[in-house]
């Protein structure tokens, strides 16, 4: 499967600390290091494992960091070649705080990057990919874009993740075949159970799958014929790290629904990917080895 990412990546500075300082409090990291993030970015990387021919449409800027995150993408296997680079603000970056006690994370974001625009997404060749997946953001350009591509490719597979409220996010609702929600968009929405959450969703999609992740209580879903189904929630036997885990769980479902896997089956995959990912440092082999799951 040949599939397009519309969306952030960042550079992330992570320190490892031993626990999370109160306000005011100075402690020392037990480790530092960058690693290339942000969430259409983690989800390609594990598309990528995952046997896709992966490629990324966003914005990188014109100095260093940029050029580094490009590097690192490319590396990795990702086509860059649809991103358009941009002299007027700095790489997108996160301070990220991993706390060794809880294996939680709390990361604060600066972006002063324009965004990729609709008409940088017209000017690509959509015959190239098979299935377009699109982060939440800037929804009034993410509209114009999903216009154009569901004009010239109806029916493509085509995914969006709502992970915040956002001024003119429910207007993206229609159109992708598959949302992916997140329980913090959910709970600002005044939904404080998934099930109740998806019913209520059905009334402004009609989109072939809802799916709603609910951190440690698992994820839920909902098909076409608004049959609802669940999956608990797989956590490791360590919690050391769950950044990125939401990305995870994207790219599980993109990765087995697109392959015409069963809702309930895919569910399950999605979850206990993102429960491996808790419990390791970083996205590397993720998709492979004894304990993968079946996807």
């Amino acid at each position: 499967m040949r599939i397009l990412g519309v969306g952030v990546a960042t550079l992330d500075i992570i320190s490892l600390v031993p626990e999370y300082p109160p306000e005011d409090a100075e402690i020392r990291a037990i480790s530092r290091y960058r690693a290339r993030g942000g969430n259409v970015g983690n989800s390609l990387i594990l598309l990528r494992q995952l046997g896709h021919d992966c490629a990324w449409a966003g914005t990188h800027a014109e100095e260093a960091d940029g050029r580094w995150l490009l590097a690192e993408l490319t590396t990795a296997g990702i086509d860059t070649s649809p991103a358009r680079g941009d002299d007027r603000g700095t790489t997108p970056t996160s301070q990220v705080w991993l706390s060794q006690a809880r294996g939680s994370r709390t990361l604060v974001h600066f972006r002063d990057l324009p965004e990729y625009s609709a008409k940088d997404f017209g000017s690509l060749d959509l015959e190239r990919w098979d299935w377009f997946h699109f982060e939440g953001r800037a929804p009034e350009e993410t509209r114009l874009m999903l216009d154009h591509l569901l004009a010239r490719r109806p029916g493509i597979g085509c995914s969006l993740e709502i992970e915040k409220p956002r001024s003119g996010i429910e207007d993206l609702f229609a159109g992708p075949s598959l949302l992916l929600f997140s329980r913090h968009y959910a709970q600002a929405r005044g939904f404080r159970e998934p099930r109740d959450f998806l019913l209520a969703m059905r009334q402004e999609s009609s989109a072939r799958w809802i799916i709603c992740a609910w951190g440690d209580q698992g994820a839920w879903g909902m098909d076409a014929q608004d049959r609802l189904y669940a999956s608990p929630a797989y956590p490791p036997a360590t919690l050391v790290d769950s950044l990125g885990a939401g990305d995870v769980f994207n790219a599980g479902m993109i990765h087995g629904l697109s392959k015409g896997g069963h809702l309930g089956e895919v569910l399950r995959a999605a979850c206990q990917l993102a429960g491996r990912k808790c419990g390791q440092l970083g996205f590397d082999h993720l998709a492979v080895g004894p304990e993968s799951p079946e996807l």
